[in-house]
């Protein structure tokens, strides 16, 4: 075949994709769901991804017949393969007489594309991790990550598969703290991580967290809003009811619990992104329901028109006449009712997102693209060990004595639990 990759071309991308696969760096520490791509294609390439049953047990008498049994919903979150990027570039006839020039574009294509999976999961993560954790410092101690550690452990997030994520300035902060000649002189762990620390700002493990330095973060301006309350005597607000369908002119469609739309005092200086806290509703343990006397956070995902927001996590105190499926996803304590509950806005500063997760929260949907191979163009197509695959394709010009090339691939990211994931801001 005239446009056909020589053996050159074929080892180059050999070596793109190891390289491509290494820089993966959050991919490989998220969980991976591999679609049909058939399906995928039938369903406007949208499928909805299962949320970890929460189940409740009662007290029992053997020889004594139950009273009633409890009907399980089952929740779901659509996910969409939303992401298709492509590298493309062209080299005349007199470039490719260069076959490092060659060698380099391919590089930067692989580098770009790692980028942008990196950088999706990294915005899912910041813009929907409901779990907040603020400081009044610039980041330096041990405490920064413990912090959040201790939310996820008294909301009964699985203590394995966590990772963190922190900007360059953050991240240094800390490994300043385990590099110091104090930190040294105290700390039991003797001096290697100390000089690692020094050596090559490497963190690792911290309050059981893996932690991953970013060169590029998110940032979360300060709000602007101020004196804005919420009526929590309203149980339509504050007893948000979790539904796995609907019914709809059509029959019944699935419906996605993460987020619910309430009314608050005023919108004024609100914007999405916020994070906050409500006076009177406290985060429980989510298998034993139990309060953990701490506020429980929420996040502006859309602003809805008049003085609704959109928010998640929604707000489910199984408060009043609770049903099977509130007492089971039941995330907040209602622990005293207002008219007008003070907001207490938490991202007061300008300020660098640190996103952290467990790994189940998040997922990668590898795509693939049914490129025919036999239309002129020279194609190549591999996959990663996380499934994510790669096309390369190669068209020759004629007219202009030049080679078109370039390096696509297709996926998607959600974030199927929003309460299994966070943000970590400093310096407020």
């Amino acid at each position: 075949m005239a446009n056909s990759f020589s053996k050159e071309e074929r080892v180059a991308f050999e070596n793109l994709l190891e390289g491509f696969q290494d820089a993966l760096v959050l991919s490989r520490n998220v969980s991976v769901y591999n679609t049909d791509q058939t399906m995928m294609e039938r369903a406007r390439d949208t499928i909805w991804r299962p949320v970890p049953y929460i189940a409740q047990s009662v007290s029992t008498t053997p020889g004594t017949p139950l009273g009633s049994y409890q009907t399980m919903t089952q929740l779901a979150v659509p996910a969409t393969l939303g992401f298709s990027q492509t590298v493309p570039w062209t080299m005349t006839s007199l470039e490719l007489r260069d076959a490092l020039q060659e060698g380099r574009l391919g590089e930067s294509a692989k580098q770009k594309l790692a980028s942008d999976i990196n950088v999706a999961i990294m915005n899912v993560a910041a813009a929907e991790g409901t779990l907040v954790a603020v400081t009044g410092a610039p980041a330096g101690t041990y405490d920064d990550i413990a912090q959040c550690d201790a939310l996820m452990n008294e909301q009964g997030v699985p203590n394995y598969d966590r990772y963190f994520g922190l900007s360059s300035r953050d991240y240094n902060g800390l490994a300043g703290n385990i590099a110091g000649a104090a930190a040294a002189a105290t700390r039991s762990f003797g001096g290697d991580k100390s000089n690692r620390a020094f050596e090559r700002s490497f963190v690792g493990n911290v309050a059981g967290f893996e932690t991953y330095k970013f060169d590029y973060a998110n940032r979360l301006a300060a709000t602007t809003a101020a004196g804005i309350t919420i009526d929590t005597t309203d149980t339509t607000i504050t007893d948000y009811v979790p539904q796995a369908t609907s019914n709809a002119v059509g029959g019944q469609i699935n419906v996605d619990n993460r987020y619910q739309t309430v009314t608050l005092s005023s919108v004024v200086g609100v914007s999405v992104g916020d994070a906050f806290s409500i006076d009177g509703i406290e985060a429980v343990q989510h298998i034993t329901k139990g309060s953990t006397g701490q506020p429980k956070t929420f996040r502006v995902v859309a602003l809805a028109g008049g003085n609704d927001v959109v928010i998640s996590p929604p707000i489910i105190s199984a408060s009043s006449i609770p049903t099977d499926a509130e007492l089971q996803y039941k995330n907040c304590e209602l622990v005293a009712t207002n008219a007008a509950a003070p907001i207490t806005f938490l991202n007061t500063a300008d300020a660098n997102i640190n996103v952290f997760w467990q790994k189940d929260a998040l997922e990668l949907l590898p795509g693939r693209y049914a490129v025919p191979s036999d239309a002129g163009t020279a194609v190549m197509r591999a996959s990663t060990d996380q499934g994510i695959e790669l096309v390369m394709q190669k068209f020759y010009d004629i007219d202009s004595m030049t080679i078109k090339y370039r390096l696509d691939t297709l996926f998607g990211v959600v974030n199927k639990q929003p309460e299994m994931s966070g943000i970590l801001l400093f310096d407020q």
